[in-house]
């Protein structure tokens, strides 16, 4: 794992390189999603059935096979531990309880002369969410995409998820059971992005689509865009912490061994005040690295996109924090708080030594599907807001038409726009 300083002769070559650790060679998938998106608008579930023989090692023998049943979710959320059912029960009200206050309202503005302006709120009539199903299964991927579109409203929710060998985990099967999830098929990749936002016999167009998934997912998504809405363009998992000599290495190595887990592009990337600190926090590592079940994985992370940097102070810390501009943002320092303001770029905020990243990945309440690759400049996390849509109002009194509609008439005329300057003239007093 690659440590260096600020004041390095080639720090700025290094930190530039660290920058681009989100980057996802998409056009080099590229031609390949188009031709499988032709393929299922072409020829719906026949397209996505040859996929599945040929990428999940196994062969649907007809259109029905795709779908999961609503008696699979039920045995499997009766048949886990009690434990695991009271933990996911759990999550699904602290999740609930932090989208719903996150609901936008619709409003009125009564003004003076009679005119009515306001905005109308309104679910979107079906969401589709991807979950991923590849290297692991994850149900809090299902609660975190589902639950908000509940809070919103969303009277249809559509789930496709990958099914290698045709199995899928049995802890996603009870998360799906505890959102009552009506559809879900065993369908992945860029075909299940294609089936949802096309449609097919067996799956519905959805409005929107959401969730995370691999390069394949990701550029199909950015294709279907504006066929259908979709929540971000995500890229590997990622963590950021600031530190000073008042951390715990033990919580810094494991916390950035949380990200490196997931995946070998996920990055882990530590920036500290304290020279010792980031020694002591490089040698832990490597001494939890080899107690870990997914060992090679988190390995290839922490040393091929890893990085500790040593910085003069918090402020240039913070700066350069705002520059990677995180997926998730540990900030372990003597006073966390202090820091917070001049935080700008974060999809999630962990603030102090109890509050490690992966409280936010199952169970603390906000969302997390969160922008990565440095998008968290432009990008927020997934909510309701993903869910709905808004609608101006406008109603136009008798007094309010002659007190603003000459104003109307000048900016239509300035713009050549007869007809626009006649539909108002019509209906002003002469």
């Amino acid at each position: 794992m690659k440590i260096f300083s600020t004041e390095e002769r080639d720090f700025d070559r290094n930190f530039s390189e660290l920058q681009k650790r989100g980057s996802m060679d998409i056009e080099s998938v590229t031609d390949t999603v188009l031709e499988i998106l032709k393929s299922i608008k072409k020829d719906g579930n026949e397209a996505i059935k040859k996929d599945i023989k040929r990428f999940d090692k196994w062969e649907p023998k007809s259109d029905s096979e795709l779908q999961i049943s609503k008696k699979e979710m039920q045995n499997a959320f009766e048949q886990i531990p009690d434990e695991l059912r009271d933990a996911l029960k759990l999550a699904y009200k602290r999740i609930e309880s932090f989208h719903r206050k996150q609901m936008p309202r619709s409003w009125f503005d009564y003004e003076e002369n009679g005119n009515i302006l306001g905005q109308k709120v309104t679910p979107v009539d079906r969401a589709g969410l991807y979950i991923p199903g590849g290297k692991a299964a994850y149900p809090s991927s299902l609660l975190m995409n589902a639950i908000p579109a509940i809070v919103a409203g969303v009277k249809e929710i559509v789930v496709c998820t990958p099914a290698p060998n045709s199995e899928i985990n049995e802890l996603l099967l009870a998360a799906m059971h505890l959102c009552k999830i009506e559809k879900a098929y065993k369908v992945g990749g860029a075909d299940a992005i294609g089936a949802m936002a096309y449609g097919t016999k067996t799956i519905p167009k959805v409005d929107v689509i959401t969730g995370p998934g691999n390069i394949f997912v990701a550029t199909a998504k950015k294709l279907v865009f504006g066929e259908v809405n979709i929540d971000m363009i995500a890229g590997p998992s990622e963590i950021g912490i600031i530190s000073d000599s008042n951390a715990n290495v033990k919580y810094l190595a494991l916390d950035l061994l949380s990200q490196a887990e997931h995946d070998e592009m996920a990055s882990s990337i530590m920036i500290t005040t304290d020279k010792e600190i980031a020694i002591k926090t490089k040698d832990q590592i490597y001494s939890y690295l080899k107690t870990l079940e997914r060992e090679e994985i988190a390995r290839n992370s922490i040393e091929k996109r890893g990085a500790i940097i040593i910085a003069k102070d918090l402020h240039e810390a913070v700066k350069l924090m705002n520059q990677i501009a995180p997926e998730h943002l540990e900030i372990m320092t003597k006073n966390p708080f202090e820091i917070l303001p001049l935080i700008k770029h974060a999809g999630a905020i962990f603030l102090g030594k109890n509050t490690p990243e992966p409280i936010g990945d199952y169970i603390a309440g906000p969302n997390h599907t969160l922008p990565t690759g440095g998008t968290a400049k432009f990008y927020s996390p997934l909510g309701v807001e993903n869910f709905i849509k808004k609608s101006s109002i406008i109603s136009i009194s008798d007094s309010g038409i002659n007190e603003i509609g000459k104003a109307c008439e000048l900016l239509a005329q300035s713009e050549g726009l007869t007809a626009h300057k006649r539909s108002v003239s019509i209906r002003l007093k002469q």
